[in-house]
């Protein structure tokens, strides 16, 4: 046998190998469509002679299924993996288990150690308040896929990489926008694209917090923010809540902090708005203890009852305050798209560490939105979009009345996308098993316990059992019929 033939042969076995080794492991599952054997034969460098025997051993084994004109399929016989392929890492460790030697940095220790669960799985029948999400019912398709439209015919002649801080495009409109809406007072050159809020705050932590610094949090808070700092080894001071936002008074007990984060036009999760007294009061202790503040302005664009107040980020003379938005709770958190207005000396800083993260947010989408945003659909939308997720709160407020009346007590509805429920005649110990009453009724709610710090102390020792519902996944009927069934459990407690 030549040479050359017997290296085809055993490169050919080993792309059956290969095939069979991706279908026992799922990579290949039931149906999945193989590269056609010319595809294959140039990607692999064989000849299609050699790709059609191994297709062709394949289907006699009954492991793909083929037809005239159409891709070679994976068959459903395919799914059970056979003992004759040795599959990678055989031998080896569990694969929840490091190999002899390996450690991770103090970071992945600390985030490997975070309690970082997905959230629930929506179970198929049951009424879901889960806060966050937005029904794909409301996005702007219409208008967006327009805008896609003429970004593909604007087609650049060079296709590189973009700036790191977002294309121009869209920070020029951006800037006009939160001029407008928002009375934010900046330059292009300071706003910064990131792919969603997320990415602001773990920026931030990275940029700004060593381990052992001190971080204000408020408690409860945004869990997500707080992982982030953790991460970086930093340490928690969770400050209370009342019906004006941070307790800013606790702050003079705080020892020297690096960093404070908070979300002051609609605190998370309690809803409350921070006066402009306390704003300013957080900016002078900001000033004198020498701390950053981050500005989470997460879901503005919701406002019911209350008017907006000026934004830490326009009261700052110092630079102290980045402010960090978003458009996951207007468009969708799938587009991950959101912005920070950094103050002016840390814009390289920022723009050095997004290159080396991940370059830059997706061109396409940014171009699409800054179109949307020139054009004035972007404000069309959200005017739209604000009047649903206000008669969807207006049912829910009603809901609560007409079916739990003084069993319940509602807090934060002013604003934004969700809302606390409290039950004063259930302690809070006892939230996880309303939870769970409430499942079996077909309903999905939401302990509050879940935003508060784990050392929480004494602040939060006598509250009573609280549920965080959102209704931006909702219409009127169904909120109605899930607080009925709420009632329903919260019955069968006693």
């Amino acid at each position: 046998m030549k040479k050359d033939e017997a290296g085809h042969r055993g490169r050919g076995r080993a792309l059956y190998e290969e095939i069979r080794a991706r279908m026992a492991d799922g990579t290949y599952g039931p149906g999945t469509a193989l590269p056609s054997t010319r595809a294959c034969a140039a990607e692999r460098g064989l000849s299609r002679t050699t790709v059609s025997a191994v297709y062709e051993q394949l289907a006699a084994e009954g492991f793909i299924d083929t037809r005239p004109g159409a891709p070679s399929r994976v068959a459903a016989a395919a799914a059970a993996p056979s003992p004759a392929v040795a599959m990678p890492g055989a031998g080896g460790p569990p694969p929840d288990q490091a190999p002899p030697g390996a450690r991770l940095s103090s970071v992945g220790e600390r985030m490997s150690a975070l309690d970082l669960r997905p959230d629930a799985a929506a179970v198929p029948g049951a009424i879901d308040f889960l806060y966050g999400p937005l029904a794909g019912r409301d996005f702007p398709t219409l208008p967006w896929l327009k805008a896609l439209r003429r970004v593909e015919r604007q087609r650049p002649a060079r296709l590189a990489y973009d700036d790191p801080r977002g294309a121009a495009e869209l920070r020029q409109a951006l800037q006009a926008h939160l001029s407008r809406t928002r009375g934010l007072s900046c330059d292009v050159e300071q706003l910064v694209i990131v792919n969603g809020s997320q990415q602001a705050l773990d920026l931030c932590a990275r940029l700004l917090l060593d381990a052992g610094d001190t971080v204000v949090v408020e408690n409860p808070g945004y869990r997500m923010a707080h992982h982030v700092f953790e991460a970086t080894g930093a340490r928690l001071c969770g400050i209370g809540i009342d019906h004006h936002g941070l307790r800013t008074e606790l702050l003079a007990g705080v020892p020297r902090a690096q960093l404070a984060y908070v979300t002051p036009t609609h605190q998370f999760p309690l809803g409350a708005f921070m006066t402009l007294g306390r704003r300013r009061e957080l900016l002078d202790w900001a000033a004198s203890s020498g701390a950053w503040i981050i500005e989470d302005d997460y879901d503005s664009e919701y406002r019911y009852a209350v008017r907006p107040e000026a934004t830490l980020q326009s009261l700052d003379g110092q630079g102290r305050v980045i402010h960090v938005g978003t458009f996951s709770k207007t468009l969708s958190a799938q587009l991950r798209l959101g912005y920070m207005v950094l103050p002016r000396h840390l814009v390289a800083t920022f723009a050095a560490a997004k290159r080396l993260a991940d370059r830059h947010v997706a061109t396409g989408t940014q171009r699409a939105l800054a179109l949307l945003l020139e054009d004035g659909s972007y404000d069309r939308h959200v005017r739209r979009i604000r009047r649903l997720q206000q008669a969807r709160r207006s049912a829910l407020l009603e809901a609560l009345d007409r079916h739990l009346g003084p069993r319940v007590a509602v807090q934060g509805a002013a604003s934004g996308l969700h809302l606390v429920a409290w039950i004063p005649g259930l302690p809070r110990e006892r939230e996880a098993e309303l939870a769970e009453a409430a499942g079996r009724q077909q309903v999905q709610v939401y302990p509050i316990s879940r935003f508060y710090l784990p050392h929480a102390g004494t602040c939060t020792a006598a509250r009573p059992a609280g549920l965080v519902m959102g209704y931006a996944l909702l219409e009127p009927a169904q909120i109605d019929q899930g607080v009925r069934r709420l009632a329903a459990a919260l019955d069968t407690l006693g």
